[in-house]
């Protein structure tokens, strides 16, 4: 398995670090991970092999505030899966640190129940300047997985707060993490990650506050509810996808549920309401639905840093060094500035389209 480095690899090896990672080799499915992690051609030759044998596990995305128990939580979550007899897939982000560009990675020292278990596989990465909770391989590490045969694949966002909503666009169920006395009602409120919540879970629920947080989220999802519409997580939509015809099955209300993952109680309760939420999906339809909208937002997003990727190419560091200080001394705004560079870069006009900011 040496021959698999990054850009450097034989096809014939890499042919058959897949073939083991299929097979549920773990080093070969490890080793898969961070050959897609490391990007390049190397990375698209694998998920081009192990795409086809995607799609058939249910990824559930943890996220919420640091310091909310999402790994904790993660850990009960997981041996809750094991006593059903399901192997588990799981993918923990950690922040990288903007300054020394390092990352601690010590999701998996609160998941140590689970992490001798041969039945699940415990990936951690770092963010690497990604915003929005995720690294850039998160999906293609739960791709691996996936191919790989773990019917359930949990993700563990950073904890960035408010505008994490990234998860929401990749998981199938998203599950929101509240604490306890983070905040009065208005927080609650205002709270953006919560509108992208399939179930909201208050953790840490042996703390004092925990059944007035509970109340001031069910508010919140009462204030928000539009009965002559029909919300679904992120979705709002006027009309729903071709289903069973029965507009009541097709409503989804995010259950608020309080957990305490130290101490492991409303773990059973919470994997049930993920379950109930993955039957929605698929019986009103909203499953075809969201996957056609994360593979078109995807597409959207690879041919995006492709364009910028073959922009900067065709430019030199002089170039791009020239604009910043003319921009730097308001000769030039951001937008003139663009332009130049791509007309410099001689790319089509279609693609200089794609890439003009908006």
């Amino acid at each position: 398995m040496s021959a698999v480095r990054g850009e450097r690899y034989d096809s014939s090896g890499l042919a058959e670090v897949v073939t083991q990672a299929l097979d549920g080799n773990r080093r070969a499915i490890a080793r898969l991970i961070t050959v897609v992690e490391q990007g390049g051609q190397a990375a698209r030759d694998v998920l081009a092999r192990v795409y086809p044998r995607t799609g058939r596990a249910h990824l559930i995305g943890v996220t919420g505030a640091p310091g909310s128990g999402k790994s904790t939580l993660v850990n009960e979550m997981a041996k809750a899966y094991r006593r059903q007899g399901l192997e588990v897939g799981i993918v923990a982000v950690d922040p990288t640190s903007p300054f020394s560009g390092g990352a601690i990675l010590g999701d998996r020292i609160r998941m140590r129940d689970v992490a001798t278990d041969p039945h699940i596989f415990i990936r951690s990465m770092a963010t690497r300047g990604s915003l929005g909770g995720l690294a850039r391989a998160t999906a293609d590490a739960a791709r691996v997985l996936d191919a790989a045969g773990y019917p359930v694949i949990l993700i563990e966002t950073v904890g960035a707060g408010q505008s994490e909503v990234e998860i929401a666009q990749f998981a199938h169920t998203t599950v929101v993490l509240q604490v306890p006395a983070s905040g009065d009602e208005i927080q609650a409120i205002k709270a953006g990650i919560l509108e992208v919540a399939d179930i909201i879970v208050v953790n840490k629920a042996d703390l004092p506050g925990a059944d007035n947080a509970a109340a001031a989220l069910e508010a919140m999802l009462d204030l928000n509810s539009v009965p002559t519409r029909l919300h679904h997580g992120r979705h709002l939509t006027a009309q729903p996808p071709a289903g069973d015809g029965d507009s009541t099955a097709q409503h989804w209300r995010p259950p608020v549920l309080k957990t305490s993952a130290l101490r492991g109680t409303g773990v059973p309760e919470l994997i049930d309401a993920i379950q109930a939420h993955r039957e929605h999906q698929q019986r009103s339809g909203f499953s075809r639905l969201k996957e056609r909208e994360r593979v078109e937002g995807e597409l959207r997003e690879i041919m995006s840093r492709a364009l910028l990727g073959e922009l900067l190419h065709h430019l030199s560091a002089a170039e791009l060094e020239h604009a910043v200080t003319r921009i730097v001394a308001r000769e030039q705004d951001p937008y003139t500035a663009a332009h130049v560079l791509m007309a410099q870069a001689r790319l089509p006009q279609d693609k200089k389209e794609s890439t003009e900011y908006r």
